[in-house]
């Protein structure tokens, strides 16, 4: 949590956590992730995890990442493994920098 605080802290606009987000005692990323967020972006977690599912990875849909704004910052949680970052990047890579120039509104 202290990382992500510190990213939106110094005006990062897009925080990219990989990790934590599945069921072990330890998978704690979207606990600490959701009392930083100002609004929730339920959209987001679930395009990768549908993303995943039809990518022939069916435990993707076991991932509890979350997704939002802290500030003028997009945080997202990204599952740990390497098939589930490549997945969130290709899910978040056609409208990444829309939403950045939404969120700070400078899309208009």
């Amino acid at each position: 949590g202290a990382a992500i605080g510190e990213a939106v802290g110094a005006g990062a606009r897009v925080v990219l956590t990989t990790g934590g987000t599945g069921l072990t005692p330890t998978d704690l990323t979207p606990e600490v992730t959701r009392p930083l967020l100002d609004r929730e972006i339920p959209g987001i977690a679930e395009a990768i995890r549908a993303y995943g599912v039809v990518h022939g990875v069916p435990s993707a849909v076991l991932s509890r990442g979350l997704a939002g704004v802290a500030g003028s910052c997009l945080v997202v949680n990204l599952p740990g493994s390497r098939g589930g970052v490549k997945d969130g990047l290709a899910v978040l890579e056609p409208w990444l920098v829309h939403a950045v120039e939404q969120i700070t509104g400078s899309d208009h």
